[in-house]
């Protein structure tokens, strides 16, 4: 349609044999499956081993260029091998597929969310894959918060699911009111970096779905490029990430860095910094612990955020937070270019555990959105000076003034002594009453 209308013929992605009517699916006069033409069993496995996987892998070297869907395609089925054995299985699987449809607006997004769902099934169920995912709803808080604005770019390095960059694009495209700024969305707005390749092929699927045509991901490890090589050309306005938990990175990769640690997020911390433009917004989520630490790595890091950047905002997340993963985090807020001179901190209280069956919901994110525009304190919220904070330590651990102290945990050999003299006790007060009988 759009080529008809620009006066110019269109040529299909795909070569006749390999459209989905042709191999997958023929039909009949009367619309249904013609099972004469229809390949089955092993002639279909052979077919999409033989011939169709490896005609779809070429089509990374026949695009025009990286960002362009012809090239992504390439690259997603540079990635995969067809694991369906049994022709006859892959058959049932074909009908079934075949039964859907993905062209009005409303059924793509029914399909992106049936995608994100499996993702997230894959990380309660302790599976490959959904390690990458970060809850929905604290993703789409953190985008509310930073509020990316078209014309800006947005930058995840440790892509994932994508979930970031999806959410951010279902932000921006609210207030597209022109061709030119879909175009830009399309194009020119949303950048990442995958090291894993499962990972990719799961984050460019989701961004494909969630309608963006050619994501400009790089299939690349982050952390191997030199700080010192990250130019002005390639700082974004914006970064929003979730760097991978407790990685533990080489010698050789940790040279690139100014501050030297093992620790992968507190690389990706300086990675993040360094991509973001002056003046640029960030919403990273980092284990809590990286607030406290006493190792130089994480003091001179901490310094490093609080002189060069302006860290306005810190949320710390309840356990059960992350499905599968029993690590404490926070998110931590911050432009760069200015000096930190006030955190506000909110400390989420949902009111209930989190976990599998208790998911992280919108509702449970809804105040800290909503006072997160002011700043305001209240019985989540407070805020300090950054003058307050200790120059020797810069800890900048949560504790919220308007909470009572929970009382410290006693030491186990404290608590099995005083035990031991309650029996004691009740075992005298016994022998008192059965000498009075």
């Amino acid at each position: 349609m759009a080529a008809e209308l620009e006066g110019r013929t269109h040529t299909p992605i795909l070569t006749t044999s390999f459209r989905w009517g042709v191999w997958a699916c023929p039909k009949n006069k009367e619309g249904k499956i013609d099972h004469h033409k229809a390949l089955s069993g092993p002639d279909l496995v052979a077919f999409v081993d033989q011939q169709l996987f490896p005609y779809l892998r070429g089509f990374k070297q026949k695009a025009s260029g990286p960002n362009t869907i012809e090239y992504k395609i390439g690259e997603i089925f540079g990635e995969l091998t067809n694991k369906v054995k049994s022709g006859y299985n892959l058959r049932e699987i074909l009908e079934a597929v075949d039964a859907l449809h993905f062209q009005r607006s409303e059924e793509k997004h029914e399909l992106s969310e049936l995608y994100e769902a499996k993702i997230q099934r894959m990380g309660n169920a302790g599976r490959n894959g959904g390690e990458y995912y970060t809850p929905r709803p604290l993703i789409k808080a953190i985008v509310q918060v930073v509020d990316p604005r078209i014309g800006e770019t947005v930058y995840d390095g440790a892509v994932g699911s994508a979930g970031f960059l999806c959410e951010a694009f279902a932000h921006m495209e609210q207030s597209a009111k022109s061709t030119k700024d879909h175009e830009v969305l399309q194009t020119k707005t949303f950048f990442g970096k995958e090291k894993k390749s499962l990972a990719y092929i799961i984050g460019i699927m989701n961004m494909i779905l969630h309608g963006i045509e050619a994501p400009n991901i790089i299939h690349t490890n982050t952390l191997a490029e030199n700080l010192q090589d990250i130019q002005p050309k390639d700082q974004r306005d914006v970064v929003l990430a979730n760097p991978p938990f407790g990685g533990k990175e080489r010698p050789e990769v940790q040279q690139n860095f100014p501050i030297r640690t093992g620790e992968t997020a507190f690389l990706f911390l300086q990675h993040f910094i360094k991509s973001l433009k002056a003046g640029g917004r960030a919403g990273i989520v980092i284990k809590n612990t990286f607030l406290s630490n006493t190792d130089n790595a994480s003091i001179s890091l901490r310094r490093k955020l609080l002189e060069e950047c302006d860290l306005h905002s810190i949320l710390d997340m309840p356990q059960g937070t992350f499905q599968g993963a029993g690590v404490k985090t926070v998110v931590l807020f911050f432009t760069k270019g200015t000096r930190t001179r006030r955190i506000w901190y909110y400390q989420l209280d949902p009111g209930r555990s989190l976990g599998k069956t208790n998911a992280l919901n919108e509702a449970d994110m809804a105040d800290f959105v909503k006072l997160a525009k002011t700043k305001a304190e209240s019985a989540n919220s407070w805020s300090v000076n950054a003058a307050e904070v200790n120059t020797e330590t810069y800890d900048l651990s949560v504790k919220n003034p308007n909470r009572a102290e929970e009382a410290p945990l006693r030491d186990p050999k404290t608590i099995l002594q005083e035990m031991r003299e309650l029996d004691e006790k009740t075992k005298g007060l016994l022998d008192n009453i059965m000498s009075l009988l």
